[in-house]
């Protein structure tokens, strides 16, 4: 069984709350689900979930780190560019059980901006699930359907650094081999969503072979220097 929810801004307007610490439950009893009407995020987030027989979630792919706490907290403790690590988030449907000691139930922020009364404490936009994820290895990855109707899909292994995110929701810092370019030729360049499957520990290779028994010809991932995308200029 898996959800596909419309959680913003309908849900918290029609039932007085928001879905994500119920998502977050449901996910943590192997019931995947995903924000924001994401049919495929969802059938991603059920495949992860039985290759790993664990808990996984669904985060925005979108938002960088700042220098600055890449200066602060990453830079010469562990290896790897600015343009290798970023911040994945969503409101707060991550798994308790993946999440830091600190954790706890707040308020969707942004939400609260656009529906409730300016200077009003939330009402019905409580019920997030928030704090950061805790360190560990992770997959990143997503089936997904073009306009043609052609699945396509990419995994990318990496890791959740044990640094502070400084922000709101459920989010971590990842950091992804190569991510720069892999973002820009294989994320942007095929037009994929926004959201990302996380499945927490390394099944890159269960996912590979998954996603090949059910016919996708196209399986991206973060490939090496040596071996440069299709369209990546070689001279660059």
């Amino acid at each position: 069984m898996a959800f596909a929810d419309k959680c913003w801004p309908a849900f918290p307007e029609q039932f007085g709350f928001e879905p994500c610490y119920v998502n977050s439950r449901l996910a943590s009893r192997g019931i995947p689900v995903s924000c924001e009407v994401d049919i495929y995020g969802a059938l991603s987030e059920y495949i992860g979930a039985c290759v790993s027989g664990d808990a996984i979630t669904l985060l925005d792919i979108n938002n960088s780190v700042p220098q600055y706490i890449y200066d602060e907290d990453i830079k010469g403790k562990y290896e790897c560019a600015l343009e290798e690590t970023f911040m994945g988030f969503h409101c707060g449907n991550t798994p308790s059980c993946k999440m830091c000691s600190d954790r706890a139930i707040k308020y969707q922020l942004i939400q609260h901006r656009l529906l409730e009364p300016a200077g009003s404490d939330p009402d019905f936009t409580r019920g997030t699930l928030e704090g950061d994820i805790a360190a560990g290895d992770i997959t990143f990855y997503r089936l997904q359907c073009d306009s043609e109707g052609v699945l396509r899909s990419y995994i990318a292994q990496g890791d959740i650094l044990d640094v502070p995110t400084r922000s709101f929701g459920g989010i971590a810092v990842f950091r992804i081999p190569e991510m720069g370019r892999f973002y820009r030729h294989v994320l942007i360049q095929k037009r994929y969503p926004h959201h990302g499957a996380v499945a927490f520990g390394h099944v890159g290779k269960y996912l590979y072979e998954v996603f090949k028994f059910l016919g996708v010809q196209d399986i991206a991932y973060n490939q090496p220097k040596t071996l440069p995308y299709p369209t990546e200029n070689p001279f660059a």
